[in-house]
């Protein structure tokens, strides 16, 4: 796995995932990998704990993240006592976590770390411009569980995609949610709203007129019901404020109604949390999305290993989704090595142990199967 060449024009980078286990972690220590070789200085991060040695959700193994001795950390203060690597806690953050507040850890040596840094999109907008100002050449976050909002402009520059076989025992179903989330993260960019009148809408959306003026959405009405009054009948382009959802469109949609060339655009990529069937009718009745701030997706990576016991064939998950996207498709478990394979072994093991003690289990005790003594 070669992912250097696609990420070096950026200074920060997060990682995301379809789903859990999709390769998140082996995609970082890739990069950790290959960036150990040019001297350059990474600041790293996650969103949620992560280094963990066994999964706790699927009880299989997850690999651990090794570091470099000068790279810097940002992570909850009880995650310290789970990192070997000798440290110098150079900052603290003021930002609450569960396991603690995250504090900035430089490595004094090279060595496995966990991570459990902020949640918050600003946090971690403002982590990476500490790691800079601590002599940082490059920012990367990793993502946790769906946590698309990583990928925002505002967090990183660029964005990592991880999807794979746990996401779907259908290869049909990974191809096409991986191609349609791609889709909606680099959809291109509005030119009708200004970043300071985006800034400044007073409400839940905002209205470009026909003639160029610009309208802000009442608080009392809704989006559906504006873009069916005469009074809206000359809109051009709407700017959502928050999340785009299915919810919000679905009233739009009922109202029966064209509305030939209208664009309707969100601050980024991760605003948009609605479904192909929502998108596609939107073309139907003619309306185009756009964003304010376009999101690079440097690569999509691919993991046919499933953590729940069952594989997709490498090259098909592979071919098949570099002929839906755009961007460089990489399997992330190419270059598999003897202990990656024993490792999967103990998982598969470990899953069919599972399942027989749960198919064997004495459920008599569950309501309804007590036996009536007379």
């Amino acid at each position: 796995m070669l992912l250097l060449p696609l990420i070096e024009p950026y200074r920060s980078l997060s990682i995301i995932g379809m789903c859990k286990n999709a390769g998140k972690t082996t995609v970082l220590n890739s990069i950790l990998s290959e960036m150990g070789t040019t001297g350059k200085t990474l600041g790293l991060t996650s969103i949620g704990r992560d280094g963990e040695s066994v999964d706790v959700v699927t009880q299989t193994h997850k690999p651990g993240i090794y570091v470099r001795e000068g790279t810097l950390i940002a992570t909850a203060f009880e995650m310290l006592k789970y990192c070997d690597i000798s440290r110098e806690i150079v900052e603290t953050t003021g930002f609450p976590t569960p396991l603690g507040e995250v504090v900035l850890v430089r490595a004094r040596s090279d060595g496995n770390v966990q991570l459990a840094g902020p949640s918050i999109t600003a946090q971690l907008a403002k982590l990476s411009g500490m790691f800079f100002a601590l002599g940082a050449d490059v920012a990367i976050v990793d993502g946790a569980l769906s946590r698309k909002t990583l990928c925002a402009p505002a967090v990183s520059e660029a964005t990592i995609l991880c999807t794979g076989a746990s996401y779907s025992r259908d290869i049909d179903t990974v191809i096409e949610d991986t191609a349609f989330a791609t889709l909606l993260l680099t959809l291109p960019e509005q030119a009708d709203f200004s970043e300071e009148e985006r800034a400044a809408c007073p409400g839940k959306a905002l209205f470009r007129m026909e003639d160029g003026t610009l309208r802000a959405l009442p608080q009392e009405l809704q989006l559906a019901d504006a873009l069916r009054s005469q009074a809206y009948a000359g809109v051009r382009a709407v700017y959502v404020a928050g999340a785009v959802t299915d919810a919000l469109l679905k009233p739009v949609l009922m109202a029966g109604k064209r509305f030939d060339g209208l664009t309707l655009s969100a601050e980024d990529g991760s605003k948009l949390l609605i479904h192909q069937d929502t998108y596609d009718k939107l073309l139907l009745r003619g309306i185009s999305l756009a964003v304010a701030r376009a999101t690079r997706v440097a690569a999509i990576t691919v993991n046919p290993f499933s953590a729940y016991g069952f594989d997709l064939d490498k090259e098909e998950l592979r071919s098949r989704m570099q002929a839906r996207v755009r961007v460089p498709v990489i399997n992330v478990l190419e270059d598999l090595n003897l202990e990656d394979m024993a490792w999967r072994a103990d998982d598969r093991a470990r899953i069919a142990a599972r399942e027989e003690a749960e198919q064997n289990a004495d459920h008599s005790h569950c309501c309804g199967n007590e036996e009536i003594t007379l």
